[in-house]
């Protein structure tokens, strides 16, 4: 019986795009159809000029495509950075939304400068050091936020009620805005979620190639052609979007930073640099999870690219750009082959803004709200509660800290309070405080078998010394992994140590996790937290 063999991999750079650019023209045009109105809608919401969230996307696509070896990934504004850019925005302007957008943009680009250098000294390693139910918390809460505002102003609020609101305000605000809708607004926004969430149930196929965002686009124009939108009679609201124009000119700025304001910059800085790398790198790691021809991008130089691409978009106005989940899953399933996909799409993306801006004046408030309501609920999702339940009671109340403490706080505070937490629970199960960051472990040669041992406590905050070790060991060989003697393995350190074997065998090798026989696991999830039972340091 014959093996079936793997899918040839795509070649690359200029004899990939002579060999795909007909698929890679095709994913870049579908992708760009989903790109438009959620760009225009992120950088909306983001208290940025809509235009902006395209200019992003059209240099993450022209530009990046260049730099990076990520073959799949589309670059562009995400939804889980809506709430660092509008509060950066917000505090650094004090009022003064113009000043606060040139200042924000001065953020941007010094947080991809760093980017830039963290790239280059191989810094996106320590992504690893976070715990991840601390990391889905963060994106929870940020989904949450995002639903918290737009909500409103999918029912016709005006954007001055919510001012200086935070999102427990926003969130106890939302039956007096559903007593108070504007109806015609209301529909625009009714229609556009009944199309948001029911499109995937649709059962005729050819109209779930359509994004979904699109047709609301369509059909909100028309509603809104309909109930006379265009016309000054909704009180202070601004019923159609003002996307400004799409110029390329120079818009960052620092003139306007004062001695009081510098912390309140750094903060933001610190913000747009750890979450939009961390986003960005868990997305890399998504994409090549999915990726039928098994590449694997080197994480560092992706992140590089897309700091040279914040340097470029901030200084011209842009959001901040990651390597973004939604659009990369699209392009992969409209048979995306290589870079040139995320390239093609910021060509298309460049012709749509020069040619249909029009078009895009009429487009109602209330559709883009909806779509960035949807954005928030899929961060959101119900199921990510139930997929951290699973995994164990201790990584859900970590993931539930992480979430209260954003929505009380900010995303930094929150994702510390998180790994605080984290630290907390692992002490609480008998870790000793010197094996927190520092592991002991013993590697053997033994008839050209490679054998691990692991003597301490493995968490999250110690994954990284493994992981070092496991790097310095040749590939293809036969690796052995005993955590025999280890007396508790959490669930971070279990995820990334299984995807680090798998891509050990991928790579020609053979990877054994083995010891756990006298371990009790924290839940039925196979790769839950667990504790080893025969060592009497774990209470």
């Amino acid at each position: 019986m014959m093996m079936k063999s793997a899918p040839r991999k795509p070649a690359t750079g200029f004899k990939g795009l002579k060999e795909n650019w007909k698929d890679d023209i095709r994913s870049g045009f579908l992708v760009s159809l989903i790109a438009l109105p959620l760009s225009l809608g992120i950088a909306g919401a983001s208290n940025f000029p809509p235009m902006m969230g395209v200019l992003t996307a059209i240099v993450g696509g022209i530009a990046v495509s260049f730099f990076t070896d990520s073959e799949l990934t589309i670059k562009g504004p995400a939804a889980g950075l809506i709430v660092i850019a509008a509060g950066a925005v917000d505090e650094l302007g004090r009022g003064d939304a113009v000043l606060g957008w040139h200042l924000a943009l001065g953020s941007i680009v010094v947080a991809g400068i760093l980017q830039i250098a963290t790239g280059a000294m191989k810094l996106p390693r320590f992504a690893d050091f976070v715990p991840l139910s601390a990391v889905h918390g963060m994106l929870v809460a940020i989904g949450i936020i995002i639903m918290s505002k737009q909500i409103h102003l999918a029912v016709g609020v005006a954007p001055s009620e919510l001012k200086g609101k935070a999102p427990l305000e926003l969130i106890e605000m939302v039956p007096h805005s559903l007593l108070n809708m504007e109806y015609h607004i209301a529909i625009i926004g009714l229609v556009g979620l009944m199309i948001m969430f029911g499109w995937q149930y649709l059962s005729f196929l050819f109209l779930k190639k359509i994004p979904p965002a699109l047709v609301v686009l369509v059909i909100s124009i028309v509603l809104g052609q309909l109930f006379h939108l265009f016309e000054p009679t909704y009180r202070d609201i601004k019923p159609l979007i003002n996307p400004g124009e799409f110029t390329l000119s120079y818009n960052a700025s620092f003139a306007g930073i004062t001695f009081d304001l510098i912390p309140v910059f750094i903060k933001y800085v610190l913000m747009f640099l750890l979450v939009g790398s961390l986003e960005s790198l868990l997305t890399v790691k998504a994409i090549d999870l999915l990726d039928p021809y098994k590449r694997k991008a080197d994480m560092s130089r992706d992140i590089v690219a897309v700091g040279a691409g914040n340097v470029v978009a901030g200084l011209l106005g842009g959001l901040p750009m990651i390597s973004e989940v939604v659009r990369s899953s699209a392009n992969i399933n409209n048979g995306g082959k290589t870079r040139w996909a995320n390239l093609f799409h910021g060509v298309f993306l460049l012709v749509f803004v020069t040619a249909l801006i029009p078009v895009i004046r009429m487009v109602p408030v209330a559709a883009m709200a909806t779509m960035l309501i949807f954005a928030g609920f899929q961060l959101a999702s119900p199921e990510e509660f139930k997929h951290i339940y699973h995994i164990g009671k201790e990584q859900l109340i970590i993931f539930l800290v992480t979430i209260a403490a954003t929505l009380v706080t900010d995303l930094l505070i929150g994702i510390g309070m998180g790994i605080l937490t984290k630290f907390i629970m692992q002490l609480s199960y008998g870790v000793k405080l010197s094996d927190i960051f520092a592991p002991k472990i013993e590697i053997d040669v033994n008839n050209d078998i490679y054998f691990v041992r692991v003597t301490r406590a493995a968490v999250f905050s110690n994954y990284l010394a493994l992981k070092g070790k496991l790097e310095t060991l040749p590939q293809g060989k036969n690796v052995k992994v005993d955590f025999s003697e280890a007396p508790y393995v959490d669930h971070t350190v279990m995820e990334n140590i299984t995807r680090f074997k798998n891509d050990y065998e991928q790579a020609g090798g053979k990877m054994e996790l083995v010891g756990f026989e006298s371990y009790q696991t924290l839940s039925d999830h196979p790769l839950a937290a667990r504790k080893n039972q025969r060592l009497t340091v774990i209470g």
